[in-house]
């Protein structure tokens, strides 16, 4: 793994077995029910950039999942706090496929979260690495452990903005077109980064 995220700091990381990963290389040609899925990636501690990439490289070292476009980059501004209270954020959404399910896939991302030091003291509290599942397929839960799709989604520029930019047909749903959705919310507070890349694990 790239960017300081390896097996010695990424409690998540076990050895896979070369079947699992010949099942997993089929996967984008004999998918067994594969679904799409669009992650939020976030942070506004450290060095953000980095983290945000090797968030997505960690995405893409897991069994069952491919990342198949990541979004630009946006610089926002803290949800929730007061203006000034915390540093800005960089924000970005990836689309992935994968064979695992929602609790697992949601397993992966706080284990993602945790390799990166992310400490949970406070709401809204600043974060080395935020990773929040927008959708899953089409599905709508209102299970507390995971709710989909995100609950506050259809309010966050910040994720509407990098989403529309990978895929300009996408849906929220219940919601409606993101495209319309961030029409309707504007990008008050959300800056694009065209000088900020981030790439697709190699």
């Amino acid at each position: 793994m790239n960017n300081g995220l390896n097996a010695q700091s990424d409690p998540t990381v076990q050895p896979v077995p070369a079947s699992v990963m010949e099942a997993v290389d089929a996967a984008d040609v004999t998918l067994s029910n594969p679904r799409w899925a669009v992650v939020a990636l976030g942070a506004n501690l450290g060095n953000r950039l980095d983290t945000l990439q090797g968030a997505i490289d960690a995405l893409g070292d897991t069994p069952g999942l491919r990342v198949k476009a990541v979004s630009p980059v946006y610089e926002t501004e803290p949800w929730g706090v007061e203006p000034g209270s915390q540093p800005s954020y960089l924000n970005a959404v990836v689309a992935l496929k994968t064979t695992l399910p929602p609790s697992s896939l949601l397993e992966r991302a706080h284990a993602i979260e945790e390799a990166f030091d992310r400490v949970r003291e406070e709401r809204w509290g600043p974060r080395t690495i935020d990773v929040d599942i927008v959708t899953y397929a089409d599905v709508v839960s209102d299970d507390p452990v995971l709710t989909l799709p995100h609950p506050r989604a259809h309010l966050r520029s910040f994720v509407l903005a990098p989403w529309h930019d990978i895929d300009a047909e996408a849906q929220l749903p219940g919601r409606g077109p993101v495209g319309e959705l961030l029409g309707t919310i504007g990008l008050t507070g959300v800056t694009a980064r065209p000088d900020l890349e981030l790439r697709l694990p190699e």
